[in-house]
């Protein structure tokens, strides 16, 4: 399998921030971390090896990032309108910086352009970054496929609420869209996948998925959300068979 590590200076986060390629050509898959994670989660996870066939036959690239998650979203003793400001220039990390590194990257190897085709990913609180990425800016994306997401901003952020808030909470913006927001014909457009389970630790997960469900069929959007059994847990064990389970659907 081609890999590649990268260590590379954000002007937005003001740090070095790392990440690494697994594959050399297909279709590119940004993947966000578990709350408070690395790069390398995914992989000495063994989520990589869960779709090893793909990314070694040239049809799927998986470009593992990091996050600020312990300054943002984990942070709730501090300043609140900082916190959610600094997930705000972390956002411009992906969207600004590293997604056009991403392109780059993938063009060395493959000279198929993916420009605007690019997947989201992740678990738990990566399951929830890639959906609010992709409602966010579906221009950008291609869609987004979450595992165990949280999609209520006020988890992280008690008692308290602002236009920045309330804009990172999918839960809350996508239930006061109407029909006609410009944003809905890009979301028809695009492939939403959301997969949560409905056993241990997966009870508010499980509630905001339907809620999500809820608005994406009033708005007339085709997205699968895809409700798992009650023996499915909110733990990497479940997150290794629903990874494979839907990458054969998306490329098989």
């Amino acid at each position: 399998m081609h890999t590649r590590y990268y260590k590379e200076y954000s002007h937005n986060l003001q740090r070095d921030m790392e990440f690494k390629v697994y594959g050399h050509a297909g279709l590119p898959f940004i993947v966000f971390p578990c709350q408070d994670g690395k790069y390398f989660d995914f992989e000495s996870r063994g989520m990589i090896d869960t779709v090893a066939n793909y990314i070694e036959a040239g049809r799927l690239q998986l470009f593992c990032i990091g996050c600020v998650d312990e300054e943002t979203w984990s942070a709730k003793g501090g300043d609140h309108h900082g916190r959610i400001m600094w997930h705000e220039q972390y956002e411009k990390y992906v969207n600004e910086e590293f997604l056009p590194r991403l392109h780059e990257i993938h063009a060395e190897t493959d000279p198929t352009p993916y420009y605007g085709k690019v997947m989201l990913t992740g678990a738990s609180m990566g399951g929830y970054h890639c959906v609010n990425f992709y409602l966010r800016r579906p221009d950008l994306y291609g869609g987004c496929l979450s595992l165990s997401g949280l999609f209520h901003a006020s988890y992280f952020f008690e008692n308290y609420s602002d236009m920045e808030v309330y804009y990172n909470s999918p839960n809350d913006f996508m239930k006061n869209m109407s029909p006609d927001h410009y944003l809905v014909d890009q979301y028809r457009q695009g492939n939403i996948i959301i997969c949560c389970g409905q056993g241990a630790w997966e009870d508010e997960a499980k509630e905001d998925a339907r809620a999500l469900k809820a608005d994406f069929e009033r708005l007339g959007v085709p997205a699968w959300v895809d409700l798992w059994g009650e023996d499915v847990n909110h733990d990497w064990p479940w997150w290794l068979i629903q990874f494979p389970y839907f990458m054969n659907k998306i490329l098989g």
